[in-house]
């Protein structure tokens, strides 16, 4: 039976050849490469990308980085292309074919096809003698020196070097575009990246009670108000502008220090200058506040005027922290 030594070797084995694999990547950029990223960036089309068996997997994954990334990207089969897929291509498409070996039957059917169509094929394959190779209008070239495998037959090397070469094409072409954050959210807007770029606290207060007093309103009613909105504090106000906040802390507080609350009023207890947010500041960056200030729950005003609170749950729930 294999030792646990063995299983932590052949994993930091496995990482360092296929680490290694991709290192020697670097030195296999240049003049395809650019020529590549022109090719799909003044392209009037999208790119299909294709492939078989596990480059098939990569080749979607190549997809999905482009879509997200800015560049419009459809995945095809290449034994579902000479099925009727191929009626996916459109005349301004350019066509990037993922194979290692190049020489699959599938990929020979296929190539022809493209020729006579007269769209541009980018190969990505690890052998640069292949039928890929010899007859793509440019080749990226993802060849490795050995699979991980230790029979070195499964693919592991030549797939890590596909995907990072994608990253790498997917990049580039992010810069070519002058893609933002502002696109990067609109193209996620529903996972948390995407929140945490395009959320605002305008998003998220008017969910939200607004709790509060004014500042000659007795302890009864400020307890009253806290208790009844259920966020662990009041805005204390007058005529609408926010003169301070009271909190479950200052209420506690102040029965440890005064003997009698009869006369106490709000502004008495309050804390006034507390720590706000303008309606139009990024969620995450009154998140960032919050931490810092170690407080749950925050104040939304707009030129001094009390809009709200925001609470650390709005937060949590939106899945931005």
């Amino acid at each position: 039976m294999i030792t646990d030594k063995k299983i932590i070797s052949l994993a930091q084995q496995t990482l360092q050849t296929e680490a290694d694999s991709i290192v020697q990547l670097k030195n296999l950029i240049g003049k395809n490469f650019v020529e590549c990223v022109k090719i799909i960036f003044f392209s009037k089309g999208r790119v299909i990308v294709t492939g078989i068996g596990k480059s098939a997997i990569i080749a979607q994954k190549i997809v999905s980085t482009l879509n997200s990334t800015g560049t419009p990207a459809i995945f095809m089969h290449a034994a579902d292309a000479v099925h009727g897929d191929l009626g996916i291509i459109q005349t301004d498409d350019a066509v990037l074919c993922v194979s290692h070996s190049g020489n699959t039957s599938e990929i020979k059917v296929i190539v022809p096809l493209l020729k006579n169509s007269g769209n541009k094929l980018i190969a990505m394959t690890g052998d640069m003698n292949s039928y890929l190779a010899k007859n793509a209008n440019v080749v990226l070239n993802v060849s490795v020196a050995k699979e991980a495998c230790p029979m070195n037959l499964a693919p592991t090397s030549s797939t890590a070097a596909q995907m990072a070469m994608g990253d790498a094409l997917a990049i580039c072409l992010l810069e070519c575009r002058g893609f933002t954050k502002e696109d990067f959210a609109r193209f996620h807007p529903g996972g948390a990246l995407g929140k945490k770029l395009y959320l605002k606290i305008s998003d998220l207060y008017p969910n939200n009670p607004g709790p509060e007093v004014a500042v000659d309103d007795s302890v009864k009613k400020v307890i009253l108000e806290i208790s009844s909105n259920r966020l662990g504090a009041t805005a204390v106000v007058k005529n609408k502008k926010l003169m301070g906040i009271i909190t479950d802390g200052d209420l506690r507080r102040m029965l440890e220090t005064k003997k009698s609350i009869e006369n106490v009023m709000a502004k008495d207890i309050m804390t006034a200058n507390p720590k706000t947010v303008d309606k139009n500041m990024m969620a995450v960056d009154a998140l960032q506040l919050m931490k810092r200030h170690n407080i749950t729950q925050v104040v939304v005003t707009e030129k001094g005027k009390y809009l709200g609170f925001v609470h650390l749950h709005d937060l949590l729930r939106e899945g931005i922290i």
